[in-house]
């Protein structure tokens, strides 16, 4: 029905419609899953690994002043959900615990049946932040640290939403109807610009996506500084900002999932050596927790996901 939906719509949009076909080529008409270029984070050394949710490699570069060795690495997803099913499907990792701000993990756990040691969902109740629609990257440090503690014996993966739209600080109208749900569920503010229902500059939504960047980065260096280990700062998937799309080159906007552009899946690989490396032990995977499904949806619509 879903995917019903969307051709429906792709077949109403011309932008969409090429969209698809540009999916097509990157996913070579469905014989990829992933992008087979990208990094297989879970078999890299690191003791933890930060990643920062649709941060690209160049704005990074530009952006961060943290300490270590920067490298450009290859994602192997366009999107969230393609990242962790490239990456967690499949494997044990009952050696890592993995805290998130990002839902999409419990949204797609029937397909990705992940084996986590522990999942940490800090986008639940106490760790959401209803005035922004996210969690907030003091919050993520807050929880980290704690499992840091909880789990000594573990890697750690702590991912946080920014610079992932909505943009936290920004003092800005043109998405109150998509936060407090009074506009179109599928109109996130890279939507509305791909459609072209949102007149605004270019160089407006870099500021913002830069800002958000901004934002989280000194809360990284302080989680970074507390953590023992090896300590690596990712990203999961890129943004584009108006870039050319390949191989038709319109226009594009946002993390459209399987695309496999440079701004799509260049990301940082930010190497942090410790002094002293942790400990790592298997064990058991605990059992997912229950969510009320509309309050996963309402976190969800928050964010901006909606394709």
């Amino acid at each position: 029905m879903e995917a019903r939906s969307r051709l429906a719509r792709a077949l109403n949009n011309p932008v969409l419609f090429l969209r698809g076909v540009n999916r097509l080529f990157h996913r070579r008409f469905g014989t990829r899953d992933y992008n087979p270029e990208g990094v297989d984070v879970f078999a890299a050394d690191w003791d933890t690994l930060v990643v920062l949710d649709a941060c690209r490699y160049d704005m990074f570069e530009r952006r961060a002043d943290l300490p270590g060795r920067l490298e450009r690495r290859r994602s192997r997803g366009s999107t969230t959900v393609e990242f962790l099913r490239a990456n967690v499907a499949g494997r044990d990792l009952t050696d890592t615990v993995y805290v998130t701000a990002n839902p999409q993990l419990h949204q797609h756990r029937e397909s990705i049946q992940p084996a986590f040691h522990a999942v940490v969902d800090v986008w639940r109740e106490d760790g959401w932040d209803d005035d922004h629609g996210t969690v907030l990257p003091e919050t993520m440090v807050e929880y980290a640290e704690r499992a840091a503690e909880q789990y000594p014996n573990k890697r750690l993966v702590v991912h946080f939403m920014q610079p992932h739209y909505p943009f936290v600080n920004a003092d800005t109208g043109f998405d109150e109807g998509h936060l407090d749900g009074t506009g179109d569920e599928r109109e996130n503010v890279w939507h509305q610009r791909l459609l072209g229902t949102l007149d605004i500059d270019r160089d407006e939504l870099w500021r913002l996506y830069d800002e958000n960047l901004d934002y989280v980065l000194p809360h990284v260096e302080t989680l970074v500084d507390a953590l023992d280990g090896k300590t690596v700062v990712t990203g999961d998937h890129g943004n584009m900002v108006g870039e050319r799309a390949t191989p038709i080159p319109f226009r594009e906007w946002g993390h459209p999932r399987g695309i496999y552009t440079d701004e799509l899946v260049d990301v940082p690989w930010l190497v942090v050596e410790g002094e002293s490396r942790r400990s790592i032990t298997r064990g058991d995977a605990e059992p997912a927790a229950e969510m009320d499904s509309d309050v996963v949806s309402e976190r969800l619509r928050n964010l901006g996901y909606a394709e």
